[in-house]
């Protein structure tokens, strides 16, 4: 049944999206290239080989990076709300496709398919607040210190945005970026993750059909694939002011250095390590239902996953008890049946980081209390299925400060104040998410203070997992600092230019200077 399930489903989307058994992967909007070798999308729910996809070979990069520098020529004298309304067309494309491109997400990626649809619905959410953005691109003005002039200041599109995103969300993410960059004048250059590249082929495909409706130019959303070898023609390009980089530190880590040391600007989106702090003023159900999904949702493969749980000694005994329970009732399998809860990791190389995980937290002295394990058997074929696990540990445990991405759940206790658990929160080198279950006002707004959470999100009474598209998404220190979606986000995809305008007869120098000829 849930391989009829899954080969019908695929088809029907494969179809809706128009995607061949082999796919060009680099593309500057209607054309495709077909230069390079080719490599497979495997899924990891059941093994097989969805399509291939071409590599993006050195000599079609640099026709892609030159199609798009004369398509900036265009696109950023277009005016900002007509460039709104090219988005708000591909916003609605999305919405027809949404239940396809959903099905792709989940089958090549792994997530449920309720978080497939989840994924397209922040495009199309994206989209609205970009909309609406293009006619707020707002500068300021000021008071000139010298009789007759004005002073105000104005932000201009940087030209081509470089999009490196990860397997875990991928098509959210490059949404996040490009959306918000093609209403501030910008245009893009993607290179999805080469563990999954046909929902990349796949939004190329939605993105070129809308831009060829408005008669615009080629270049204007431009897709890359390959390995890394790929992504390093963009970091290291001069031509590409700004690279938007989402994955591991240690990749974030490499993009900084190699763009950093030509001046160029990055936007990292890198690991975390993300803790609840449980108080003895929690809501019980509020908790787990917080826990359990921030720590196997997307089969811990989210950068906001929830990793560590930070219980009071007074109620440990009761939450954890708690928590075990609520695991008992998980159930894992195919991501396309909606009866399941937990899908496969994205490979078999992160099966075995799991499993190394579960088996350096023993070494270090910690204690597993809800077994792990690799599940076989028939619906498990692809070899990518494992237990959510959950083991007692210690916060300074080198594995527990380490970001493994699979469902590998910590917990530690912490007895005194809430200052405690804050110290323990913030005691890993990642600062991307956080949250606080209490009812105690004092404990929540001591949280949120200035010496509480050191992460970019922080987050009372739920958890750690998910962001809305209205506030900015990133967090501090290895997490990289940059800032995506809302707020804004968006000033970081232009360049700001301060303006002085003399409407007197005088030229008045600063400083009270004389120069006079």
């Amino acid at each position: 049944m849930a391989d009829t399930l899954t080969n019908t489903a695929i088809t029907e989307a494969l179809k809706a999206l128009e995607l061949e058994p082999q796919n060009s992967g680099t593309s500057t909007g209607s054309k495709w290239m077909n230069g390079g070798s080719t490599f497979e999308s495997v899924s990891p729910v059941d093994g097989a080989i969805i399509a291939s996809v071409t590599q993006t070979t050195p000599e079609e990069y640099e026709q892609v990076v030159q199609t798009a520098q004369e398509a900036f020529k265009t696109w950023r004298v277009m005016p900002a709300p007509q460039r709104g309304e090219v988005v708000r067309q591909f916003n609605a494309e999305l919405r027809r496709l949404k239940e396809p491109l959903g099905k792709l997400v989940s089958y090549e990626m792994g997530k449920s398919y309720q978080e497939g649809l989840g994924e397209v619905q922040e495009m199309i959410d994206i989209c609205d607040f970009a909309v609406g953005l293009s006619r707020q691109l707002h500068g300021l003005t000021m008071h000139s210190e010298r009789p007759g002039h004005r002073m105000y200041e104005q932000y201009h599109p940087l030209g081509i945005v470089g999009i490196i995103s990860a397997f875990n969300f991928p098509v959210a993410v490059w949404s996040w970026n490009t959306a918000l960059a093609w209403v501030c004048g910008d245009v893009c250059i993607w290179k999805p993750s080469e563990k999954t590249p046909l929902t990349g082929v796949a939004c190329q495909k939605i993105a070129a059909r809308v831009f060829a409706k408005n008669n615009l130019p080629e270049g204007i959303s431009c897709l890359i694939n390959g390995d890394y070898k790929v992504g390093e023609l963009m970091t290291q390009d001069e031509r590409v002011p700004l690279i938007s980089a989402t994955g591991s530190t240690r990749m974030g880590k490499q993009v900084a250095q190699t763009v950093g040391a030509r001046l160029g600007k990055s936007l990292l989106e890198l690991g975390g390590n993300n803790a609840i702090i449980v108080t003895p003023d929690s809501d019980l159900k509020m908790t787990v239902i917080g826990a359990v999904f921030g720590a196997v949702g997307t089969a811990g493969q989210r950068c906001t996953s929830t990793r560590r749980l930070i219980i009071h000694e007074s109620i440990y005994d009761k939450v954890k008890n708690a928590i075990v329970d609520a695991y008992g009732q998980l159930r894992i399998g195919n991501p396309l049946d909606e009866k399941n809860h937990v899908g496969p990791l994205i490979d078999k190389d992160a099966v075995k980081n799991y499993q190394n995980a579960l088996e350096k937290v023993v070494q270090e002295g910690g204690k597993i209390i809800v077994e792990g394990g690799v599940l076989e058997g028939e619906g498990y074929e692809s070899g990518c299925y494992v237990k959510p696990a959950i083991a007692e540990a210690q916060n300074d445990f080198e594995i527990v400060q380490h970001e493994t991405f699979a469902p590998v759940l910590y917990l530690m206790k912490y007895s005194g104040s809430v200052e405690n658990a804050i110290e323990l929160q913030n005691g890993v080198r990642q600062g991307l998410s956080s949250a606080i279950m209490t009812n105690n006002l004092r404990e929540a707004e001591r949280f949120l203070s200035v010496a509480g959470s050191d992460c970019g999100i922080a987050n009372v009474n739920i958890g750690t997992s998910g962001a809305e598209i209205g506030g900015a998404f990133g967090g501090e220190k290895e997490t990289g600092g940059g800032r995506e979606s809302g707020s804004d986000a968006w000033k970081v995809y232009m360049r700001r230019q301060t303006n002085t305008i003399n409407y007197t007869t005088e030229l008045p120098l600063a400083q009270g200077i004389k120069f006079d000829l």
